[in-house]
């Protein structure tokens, strides 16, 4: 990546206080990017994405900052308001912004997903999502006890985005408008969210043998996913769109397989 495609450019960071986001924000910045940075706390914009005035506060404050060239949408950790964050609140945080986005030059969003919408979930609940119907898909995930809880919400949430980034991608209010859209979907990472994987040895060991990461190591560095984000969120991405990326070390293959292509 050079520096010259992040220079200049304004990118919102979602998530930007801790873990990936916080990586990715450093990143652009120290590339001379100017990052408007949105979290609960310690950062320009102070926004609750699990709820509906959450999510329209944060597009009233970053309308204000002006023209953006990107949004990175990597909010999504917690341990509750899984679901309302990682899938409502990211497409609202996308769809909100896209008319702030449609004035640049070389206008790009990225959203994070993780291997874990790889897992089975409830279709119900997801086609509740892609329905924009938030209240029915919560009582789905929660009035089912095999949705398997904050941990079925989360992966849940992130298959809904994937698939939502899917259909989104190509419309002409995305490609149409000359704006890029993709998923970057990291394997397990060393950040404050996954401290609870590394605290115990059995839980760890688990985690790595349901999703090895032969390459790069188990875990990852926030930082490595942050690279990929930055050079698909810049200028110099011109024919990259609708695509979901796992940046995880090798584990969606070695789950995976060829199983898409057979």
């Amino acid at each position: 990546m050079t520096h010259t495609e992040v220079a200049g450019r304004t990118y919102v960071v979602t998530g930007s206080a801790s873990g990936i986001g916080a990586a990715t924000a450093a990143l652009l910045r120290e590339r001379g990017a100017k990052v408007i940075g949105c979290d609960l706390g310690d950062a320009d914009v102070l926004a609750d994405l699990s709820t509906p005035d959450g999510r329209q506060s944060l597009v009233d404050q970053v309308t204000g900052y002006g023209p953006i060239d990107a949004v990175l949408a990597i909010a999504g950790g917690g341990k509750t308001g899984l679901l309302e964050t990682n899938y409502f609140g990211t497409v609202a945080t996308l769809e909100g912004l896209r008319p702030l986005l449609a004035q640049s030059d070389a206008p790009r969003a990225v959203a994070v997903s993780s291997t874990s919408s790889l897992a089975p979930a409830d279709e119900r609940v997801v086609q509740a999502c892609l329905d924009g119907d938030e209240a029915a898909a919560l009582a789905l995930i929660h009035a089912d006890p095999a949705n398997g809880g904050a941990a079925g919400a989360y992966g849940t949430a992130k298959r809904a985005l994937n698939r939502w980034v899917r259909k989104a991608a190509p419309t002409s209010e995305w490609a149409g408008s000359g704006i890029a859209l993709n998923v970057v979907a990291p394997g397990v990472v060393d950040t404050p969210a996954a401290a609870y994987i590394f605290a115990n040895d059995d839980v760890r060991s688990a985690v790595e043998a349901a999703s090895p990461q032969p390459f790069g190591g188990f875990p990852g560095r926030p930082e490595w996913v942050g690279e990929l984000i930055c050079w698909l969120a810049g200028a110099d991405n011109r024919f990259v769109t609708g695509q979901i990326i796992f940046a995880d070390g090798g584990a969606e293959a070695t789950l995976i397989g060829d199983l898409h292509w057979r």
